[in-house]
Parts: C-alpha cells; sequence; structure tokens
C-alpha cells in the first residue's frame, strides 16, 4: 500500500531470561507482523502514525513522527503479561506534508483491523493522528451506533480548520464530519489547562456541548466525582474512542512533548480512568500522541507511554 511501510519487526527484541521459562516472556517474544489476509485471532494491533505535519502547522516543537520506533522500543523489553495476541502492522508516514492523505490511508488502516476484530492501538504523531483515528472507526461503523470520544489532554484541539487541518484542529474536523453525516458530536476532553485555551476556544467547546474537566480537578480526591461524570458519558454511547494526548501529564513525567504541562494530571489520577473506560466494554479504538523522542530525558517520555499501552491492552 502506497506510503504504508512493511512491517519492520527487527525492533522487537531485548533480554531473554530461559531459566524462567514461559513466565519471563517479553512484549519482543511476543509481537507478530500483522499480515492483511483476515485469519488471525483477534487481538490488539499497533499501528505507527509518524507523522508531526500537524504539529509543525500548529506552530508546535517538531519530532513527534519518531514516537512510534521509540515508543515500540521500550515496549519490546517489557515484561508481558497480557491474555491476548498483539500484532504490529506498521507505520503510516507523512513525508510529503499531504496531511489529508496520510489522514485517508490511516483511517483505511484502522477501518481493516477493526473490520478483522481487532483492537487497533495507534501510536502517534502529533495530534493530528485523532482525525485519522476516528475516521476509521467511523468508517467501520458505517453510522452503527453513538460513538463517544474522550481525550485526556491540556488542550481542546478545537481550532477551526480554516485553510489547512493541524494538531489543534482534529475535534473540530469531526464534529463538522458529525454535522455533514447527521450524527451527534459527543466529545469529553478531559484535564483542560485553562492557561492552554483561550475563551474563544471555551466558547466553542460549550457551543457544542462538549463535556471538560479542568487539571485542576482531576485529582485523586476527586476520583469518585470523576468516575461518576465517566459514568454518565459512557451510558450516552455505544462505542468508545480513547485519545491521549501526553501533554496532559506533568511536566516532570512527561517532558518529552511539545508543549509540557505546567501543572498536568497525575497518572495516579489517569490509570482508573483508563481502567474504567476498558471495564465499560465499549472501547473500540485507542491512540497516544504528542511524545517527542527529541525532547526525551533519559526516555522517561518513552517508559511512561509504554507503561500506557499496557493500562490500554492489558
Amino acid at each position: 500500500m502506497d506510503k504504508f511501510n512493511p512491517v519492520d519487526m527487527s525492533v522487537w527484541q531485548g533480554r531473554q531470561d530461559p531459566e524462567d521459562g514461559e513466565l519471563a516472556l517479553r512484549w519482543h517474544d511476543k509481537v507478530q507482523p500483522w499480515l492483511q489476509a483476515g485469519h488471525a485471532a483477534p487481538g490488539v494491533a499497533l499501528v505507527g502514525f509518524a507523522c508531526d505535519e500537524g504539529v509543525r502547522r500548529n506552530k508546535g516543537r517538531e519530532g513527534a513522527a519518531g514516537a512510534p520506533l521509540a515508543v515500540r522500543k521500550l515496549l519490546a523489553n517489557s515484561a508481558w503479561h497480557l491474555g491476548r495476541s498483539v500484532y504490529d502492522s506498521g507505520d503510516v508516514n507523512c513525508e510529503d506534508g499531504d496531511l489529508d492523505a496520510a489522514h485517508g490511508r490511516l483511517a483505511e488502516r484502522v477501518a481493516s483491523l477493526l473490520d478483522e476484530g481487532h483492537f487497533p492501538l495507534v501510536l502517534g504523531g502529533g495530534h493530528e493522528v485523532a482525525f485519522g483515528s476516528w475516521s476509521g472507526l467511523n468508517r467501520h461503523l458505517a453510522g452503527r451506533g453513538r460513538v463517544g470520544i474522550i481525550n485526556f489532554d491540556a488542550h481542546f484541539d478545537l481550532r477551526m480548520k480554516l485553510e489547512q487541518a493541524s494538531s489543534g484542529t482534529p475535534f473540530f474536523q469531526i464534529a463538522e464530519q458529525c454535522a455533514a453525516q447527521g450524527t451527534p458530536f459527543t466529545y469529553a476532553c478531559l484535564g483542560v489547562a485553562e492557561t492552554a485555551n483561550t475563551q474563544a476556544l471555551f466558547a466553542r467547546a460549550e457551543a457544542l456541548g462538549v463535556w471538560h474537566v479542568l487539571d485542576e480537578t482531576m485529582t485523586p480526591a476527586e476520583l469518585p466525582a470523576l468516575l461518576s461524570g465517566l459514568d454518565a458519558f459512557i451510558a450516552r454511547c455505544d462505542h468508545l474512542y480513547l485519545t491521549i494526548d501526553l501533554d496532559v501529564l506533568p511536566a516532570a513525567v512527561m517532558p518529552g512533548v511539545s508543549a509540557p504541562a505546567a501543572r498536568g494530571v497525575e497518572l495516579a489520577v489517569i490509570e482508573p480512568l483508563i481502567a474504567h473506560i476498558r471495564a465499560s466494554g465499549k472501547l473500540r479504538l485507542a491512540d497516544l500522541a504528542e511524545y517527542n523522542p527529541s525532547l526525551d530525558q533519559d526516555n522517561r517520555s518513552a517508559r511512561v507511554a509504554a507503561r500506557l499501552v499496557h493500562q490500554l491492552t492489558k
């Protein structure tokens, strides 16, 4: 497929502990290449979106295109605890700057994986990944049921698409697409930083009926209220798409992003919410966005991203 790299399995290597047998397996022992045959047992399917064209257009710091490879390297040596198959389906690139075409290729791949019964987990890339991810789910569902989007993010990413899409426009693009096809736009943005979003963005979120929670409200003490709010949101939905912009985390935990958080939301809050979303049985698709290896320190951010992949797939 044009611009979709063959699956390179050379990254899946790491430590071996033969003295401990099957109980010492790591991700590199278990991940298999995805083959577009439709005969593999349903499992988790990793998809890389090696793109930061949207970040460049949004005047951010480039480098997120290297994230899929960097996260795979950290995952490779992570201990294996899953009870289902994991496949690597390669990367979608955007080397020519044609973001619309890259979104189309990502949507096609996500839809194919969903059609085969897999759970796609997309490794971005800038948060422009969200429009491609959602488009694949939308194509697969073809209007069957209401899709709820849950975004852990310091930013609404509801900037209006004027001439070009960017990492700041994906949820506005989705809202436009929902309006065009007559389906509801059901969006939750959790971890919003007031200082990182203009009054115009807050007004747009209100006009679109977005449920949002500020970062300062997302504390361990508020977890019961957050879970209750999440339950109410999930009850309105038939399917869920979870997208995690890693800049929602504190800068000390996640330094390797274009826009590190001044405050952020702790993993101690994010992880129980992820578990609650998984337990709903409605999660169909997830992605991670905005990790930038060129800004990382001692692979700290990559390790957190790999941990979140583990949380999303177990």
